[in-house]
């Protein structure tokens, strides 16, 4: 592979990230009633679905945070940026897996995303009337991991043989782009102030934010104690190469959810819209 080629899915990627501010930014200079920005924060949990936990929501769940910047375009549709935070976990220290056994991970998750947001009622933060609607989203996003197990990056370790091409793998990008949705609430708490609580879903592109997807590349018994690499590849030592460590035919997903706190800005000089009461 030439060095251009290999350039060319970090390419599309910033391409991609570039869309969504584009998107972003162009929407703020749209003309329409009643626009308005809200910066703000979040808190709350994040966690992974994959091959070390395929399908239980919030198993081994950790503290997420970060901000946000929504752009309303009038009472039903807003366009938001955000940059959240957390880490994810997973171990196959469980009687739920048959693979896996001794594999565990955790990795932090840095996720920037842009997404449209339509509210199922009227909503206008600081009305008196307009204070609640539920929400449903979507967008695009970019986001970077690293999974480690005891502090060691496990990428670096190539436990499926990606350091010596066996069969001929390559090391994995720990960076991506997902694609957003999510839904929740939103409740006007005074004149400038909104509250919203939130679950979303990431579907990722990679296989690998557990380090997980395909074989052993090892025979776990042959294997030094004292390697690294082999260790963290088959913690048992009881697998030969070949065999399923794996499923490479799902992806990884990632959640956050929470609660996020706004504060309203009046832009272009317009402080009120004529056709909705306001919290005084």
């Amino acid at each position: 592979m030439t060095l251009a080629a290999a350039d060319r899915p970090r390419k599309l990627k910033v391409r991609l990230f570039s869309a969504c501010l584009l998107v972003f930014f162009v929407a703020m200079g749209l003309k329409a009633s009643c626009q308005y920005m809200e910066v703000g924060i979040f808190t709350g949990t994040s966690y992974y679905i994959g091959d070390l936990n395929p399908s239980m929501p919030y198993r081994q769940a950790q503290i997420a945070y970060g901000v946000l910047a929504r752009y309303n375009l009038d009472a039903r549709w807003s366009v938001k940026l955000s940059a959240y935070r957390g880490t994810v976990k997973g171990s196959g220290n469980n009687k739920d897996f048959v693979t896996g056994k001794g594999l565990n991970f955790e990795s932090p998750i840095t996720d920037i995303s842009g997404t449209v947001e339509f509210n199922f009622f009227n909503y206008f933060t600081g009305s008196r009337s307009e204070i609640i609607s539920p929400y449903l989203y979507t967008g695009i996003g970019f986001f970077f991991f690293d999974p480690k197990s005891g502090g060691t990056s496990l990428r670096s370790m190539g436990t499926e043989g990606q350091n010596i091409g066996y069969n001929g793998r390559k090391p994995y990008s720990t960076m991506g782009v997902n694609v957003p949705f999510g839904i929740g609430v939103k409740f006007s708490l005074a004149r400038r102030f909104c509250l919203s609580a939130f679950w979303e879903m990431h579907k990722t592109f990679t296989d690998y934010i557990d380090d997980i997807s395909t074989t052993y590349y090892l025979n776990g018994p042959q294997t030094n104690p004292a390697d690294p690499s082999a260790i963290y590849s088959d913690p048992t030592r009881d697998h030969s190469a070949g065999m399923q460590r794996g499923n490479p035919r799902t992806k990884d997903w990632y959640s956050f959810s929470g609660l996020t706190l706004t504060y309203k800005f009046d832009i272009r000089g317009k402080k009120r819209c004529k056709d909705r009461p306001y919290h005084k």
